[in-house]
């Protein structure tokens, strides 16, 4: 028996197809419907498997939805909760899957506020899960598959809620862990947003003469700066602060290592190679 009749989907890119592709393959929904702007890229989602149906109107797609997971970027995130709400089952759990959260959940839950709706129906949410590829095409259905989903909960959130997204979220193979939204800022700056600019800035400074001669080490450390801009532009303004205190500190241990380097100081050099190895081999491969 499926868990859910109709849970709908809006943004049906990587994420929000891999989310329906998890969902047919496992059996969890009767009727997964995507939902976004492009009738093409919404074909092809249909003709991979990743959706039963699609609509490019929110309302008309989220109708008889008991479950919708926003898939958009971030600065839309707010408004399609909110239009998802109105035309959605009454008492039909919404969740998105954005990579910040403080800001994002503010402007929901006033909105949902605002039109009545009530904030206690949508609870935030992160999946740790991706890649530098965009669109229905690269979507996996084992996506999720033990990777952490962090579940932003407030004082606003309904415990049945916030237990239903993690559910939702387990459903698809996720490890869920529950944090504020400020602390899920602060955490993914250092371990997501701050990365991505460290990887797009050693790109830039590469000299594209160069290029032609670099090895797998510049290409796995730049991967992520592939991804796309527009998202990311979202993403690093929407955490600017705790992207810029990670940043801070980046350059406190790039000031050590120019110190080192400068003086020849070889022990000093090797403390904090070792420094790096020790942490990067407690993540494992």
């Amino acid at each position: 028996m499926p868990r859910w009749d109709t849970v709908a989907i809006v943004g049906v890119g990587l994420i929000g197809g891999s989310i329906g592709l998890a969902l047919r393959s496992r059996q969890l929904a009767r009727r997964v419907v995507g939902i976004g702007r492009r009738e093409a890229s919404l074909r092809t989602a249909a003709e991979l498997g990743c959706i039963d149906e699609h609509a490019t109107d929110i309302a008309r797609g989220v109708a008889g939805a008991e479950f919708v997971v926003v898939c958009t970027p971030v600065e839309q995130v707010p408004e399609q909760i909110a239009l998802a709400a109105r035309h959605a089952l009454p008492g039909a759990i919404l969740t998105d899957a954005g990579s910040t959260k403080e800001t994002l959940v503010a402007e929901t839950e006033a909105l949902l506020e605002q039109a009545a709706a009530g904030p206690r129906r949508f609870v935030g949410s992160h999946p740790l899960a991706g890649s530098e590829k965009t669109g229905p095409a690269a979507a996996r259905a084992e996506l999720f598959v033990d990777r952490p989903v962090i579940v932003t909960p407030t004082v606003s959130s309904d415990a049945i809620t916030v237990t239903e997204v993690e559910a939702f979220w387990q459903a698809l193979g996720g490890r869920t862990v529950r944090m504020s939204p400020a602390e899920h800022d602060a955490a993914l700056a250092r371990t997501s947003h701050f990365p991505h600019l460290l990887a797009s800035a050693l790109a830039a400074a590469t000299p594209e003469g160069l290029l032609s001669l670099t090895g797998s080490g510049w290409r796995d450390t730049t991967r992520i700066a592939a991804g796309d801009v527009e998202l990311w532009r979202q993403i690093l303004l929407g955490n600017a602060s705790h992207t810029l205190k990670a940043l801070a500190d980046f350059e406190t241990v790039l000031s050590r290592l120019r110190l080192a380097l400068e003086a020849a100081d070889g022990p000093k050099l090797a403390e904090i190679l070792a420094e790096g190895k020790r942490r990067r081999d407690l993540v494992g491969s």
